[in-house]
C-alpha cells in the first residue's frame, strides 16, 4: 500500500527507532500475523471433514448448517461484546486468552464423538476467534500502520485458504483424519500464545473495560461513511466464501465428481489464495480501484462458477474460482483500508469489530439459509444457482454504487 508523499514533514517530530527494536517489533508483527493464519486456518479446518462426519455418524446437511451457524453466531456475539476490550485492558492479555481457547477447541474437536461435540468446539473456537479478531487487527496497527493495514486484509484469505487445504491433504492422505489437523493447529496456539506472552504489549490501556463489553455496533462518523460505500462489495466477498465453505464440498461431489473432502478443499484453497494473492498484488492501488475491480471480478467470477458447475468442468471452475477469489481478496482490502483509514487510533479494533460482524453476518446467514432450503426441498441445484445470483446481485449493486462521482470522492486517500 502506498501513501501520497506529499504529506511528510520536513523534520520528524519522534525518534527513529533503534535498528534492535525495529528488528524486535518486526518480529512481533510477524508472530501476530501468523495468530491471524491459524485463526482463520481453524476456522475453516472442519469444512473438509463435515462429509466425513455425515459418514461416520449419519446426519442430515440441516445439522452442517446448524454447526457451521453456531460458529458464525457466536463469533458475532463475541466480536459485539468483546471486540473493544483490547482497547482498555491492552492486546496482549485478549489475544493470549483467545490463543489457548483456541487450543482447547482443537482438543475438544479432536475429541469428538458425536455431533454435540462438534457443536461444543464451534461455540469454543467462535469465542476464542471473536475476542481476538479485531485485537490482533488492531495490535499489527499499533506496530506498523502500513504493514497492519495489508495484513488485515491478507489474513483472512491465506488463513482461510491454508486451513482448507491443509484438512484437505491431511484427510485424504494421512492416517487419523478426524484427529490429526486439530492436535497440528493446536500445538500451533499453545506456541503462539507463549510468544504473545512474551512480547511487550503493543497498545495502550485505557479506562472504561467493564463499560467495553456492552454491545455495540458502531464506529466513528467518518468510519461509518466508508463502511457505507465498501459494504456491497464486502458483503458479496464475504458471501462467496460462505457459498464455497457451505455449499462447496457436495457441488464438487456432485457436479464435479471430485471427491468432497480434497476436492471441497482444494476449491476453497484456489478461492481464498487468489483472493490473499490479489491483496499483495493490488497493495499499492487505491481504495475505489479496490472495491471497482472486486465487484467487477465477483460479479464475473460467481457467473463462471456457475456456469462450470453447469458443464460439469472442474477446470472451468477452478478458474472460476480464481477469478472469484481476487474480487472476495481485492473488495475486502478496499473496505479495510478505507475503513481504517477514516478511524482514529482509538477507534481501530471498534472499527475492525464492525467491519468483521458485516463480514461474518454475510458469511454466515446466507449459508445456513442455504443449508436449510437444501434439506427441506433436497435442491441443491437451485439452491446453489439462488445463492450465485444474490452474491452477483450485490457485486452488481456496489459496481454501480462506485459509479457514483460523489461517493467516490468521500472515499478517504490512503
Amino acid at each position: 500500500m502506498s501513501c501520497p508523499a506529499a504529506t511528510l514533514p520536513a523534520a520528524p517530530a519522534v525518534a527513529v527507532p533503534s535498528p534492535s527494536r525495529a528488528g524486535a517489533q518486526r518480529r512481533h508483527f510477524y508472530l501476530l500475523a501468523s495468530v491471524t493464519l491459524s485463526f482463520l486456518a481453524g476456522s475453516s479446518a472442519p469444512t473438509p471433514l463435515y462429509p466425513v462426519y455425515q459418514v461416520m455418524w449419519g446426519f442430515t446437511p440441516v445439522t452442517v448448517a446448524a454447526i457451521f451457524a453456531t460458529y458464525a453466531v457466536v463469533l458475532l456475539a463475541a466480536l459485539l461484546v468483546l471486540g473493544r476490550l483490547s482497547d482498555h485492558v491492552g492486546r496482549r492479555p485478549v489475544i493470549v486468552a483467545a490463543a489457548l481457547a483456541q487450543a482447547v477447541a482443537m482438543a475438544v474437536f479432536a475429541s469428538a464423538q458425536d455431533t454435540g461435540t462438534l457443536f461444543i468446539a464451534r461455540v469454543v473456537q467462535g469465542l476464542a476467534t471473536g475476542a481476538a479478531i479485531a485485537a490482533i487487527g488492531a495490535a499489527m496497527l499499533d506496530l506498523d500502520r502500513q504493514r497492519g493495514t495489508l495484513a488485515n486484509a491478507v489474513a483472512p484469505a491465506l488463513g482461510t485458504a491454508s486451513g482448507a487445504v491443509l484438512s484437505g491433504v491431511l484427510v485424504h492422505w494421512l492416517p487419523q483424519p478426524t484427529h490429526l489437523v486439530y492436535w497440528v493447529l493446536g500445538t500451533a496456539y499453545l506456541l503462539q500464545a507463549a510468544g504473545v506472552w512474551a512480547m511487550p504489549e503493543p497498545g495502550r490501556r485505557v479506562a472504561g473495560a467493564l463499560a467495553s463489553l456492552r454491545p455495540r455496533f458502531d464506529a466513528s462518523p467518518q468510519a461509518r461513511a466508508a463502511l457505507r460505500i465498501a459494504a456491497p462489495a464486502v458483503l458479496a466477498g464475504w458471501s462467496l466464501a460462505g457459498f464455497a465453505a457451505s455449499l462447496g464440498p457436495a457441488l464438487v461431489r456432485r457436479d464435479l465428481s471430485l471427491d468432497a473432502s480434497l476436492g471441497g478443499g482444494i476449491a476453497l484453497f484456489v478461492l481464498a489464495g487468489s483472493a490473499g494473492v490479489t491483496v499483495l498484488a493490488l497493495r499499492r492501488a487505491h481504495e475505489r480501484t479496490l472495491l471497482a475491480f472486486g465487484a467487477t471480478a465477483l460479479l464475473t467470477g460467481m457467473g463462471a462458477m456457475l456456469f462450470a458447475l453447469q458443464v460439469h468442468s472442474p477446470a472451468a471452475y477452478i478458474g472460476a474460482s480464481m477469478l472469484a477469489g481476487a474480487g472476495f481478496g481485492a473488495s475486502f482490502q478496499g473496505g479495510v483500508r478505507s475503513v481504517l483509514a477514516a478511524a482514529s487510533a482509538a477507534d481501530r479494533a471498534g472499527a475492525l469489530s464492525v467491519l468483521f460482524v458485516l463480514s461474518y453476518l454475510a458469511m454466515g446467514l446466507p449459508a445456513v439459509a442455504a443449508g436449510a432450503i437444501v434439506a427441506l426441498t433436497g435442491n441443491l441445484h437451485a439452491t446453489s444457482i439462488g445463492f450465485g445470483l444474490a452474491i452477483m446481485a450485490l457485486a452488481a449493486l456496489a459496481r454501480l454504487g462506485l459509479r457514483d462521482g460523489v461517493q467516490a470522492e468521500r472515499l478517504p486517500i490512503a
